[in-house]
């Protein structure tokens, strides 16, 4: 006896009315996520970066000022280059252990395998080592077929016809048909 659970059927027009509603749920996540992003980037330049007030500097001021600027340019330039390194030298070392999980579980790419002829002999003894003697003739249970047979039962077929008809039409040919069916 076997028992199956039904589950309940939602219809169509509630699934389209979920799937609605949880796009727009994710609209406005996805909504919020971006302001969030743009708040904590003022509020990081806010931090980092003092507001400039240019008016009322002299032109060598002014210069001092843009080497300043340059200087703290070059500085962030140089973290950046290090951050980006430290991240290309992550990535290769988690490539690395990929390949080498890839290789602990045997999920890589085996090579073709070449045909090698042995004989079933030949391969038990391989397998089993050289104290076992188990000899595997395979050939010797077969059945032997004869090929005499086959063409004389040809020859019988290839005839007239309409003899053929004749002799299988009725009760008797029916019965010989499946006399010889049985054979």
């Amino acid at each position: 006896m076997a028992i199956y659970l039904v589950k309940p059927k939602v219809s169509v027009s509630r699934k389209n009315h979920l799937k609605s509603a949880m796009l727009t749920f994710a609209r406005e996540l996805l909504e919020k996520e971006k302001i969030e992003r743009a708040q904590e980037k003022v509020n990081y330049l806010q931090e980092r970066v003092a507001p400039l007030q240019l008016s009322g500097l002299s032109s060598q001021d002014l210069m001092d000022l843009c080497k300043k600027l340059h200087q703290q340019v070059d500085v962030t330039d140089e973290e950046r280059y290090d951050c980006e390194m430290k991240v290309g030298k992550h990535n290769l070392e988690i490539e690395n252990l990929n390949m080498k999980i890839g290789d602990l579980r045997g999920k890589f790419k085996r090579p073709p395998l070449r045909r090698v002829r042995m004989s079933a002999d030949a391969m038990l003894r391989a397998l089993l080592g050289s104290k076992h003697k188990v000899s595997m003739d395979l050939r010797a249970n077969l059945k032997s077929v004869k090929k005499e047979e086959k063409e004389k039962e040809v020859d019988k077929e290839v005839g007239d016809w309409r003899k053929n008809i004749e002799a299988m039409s009725g009760m008797e040919g029916r019965k010989k048909m499946f006399d010889a069916g049985t054979q």
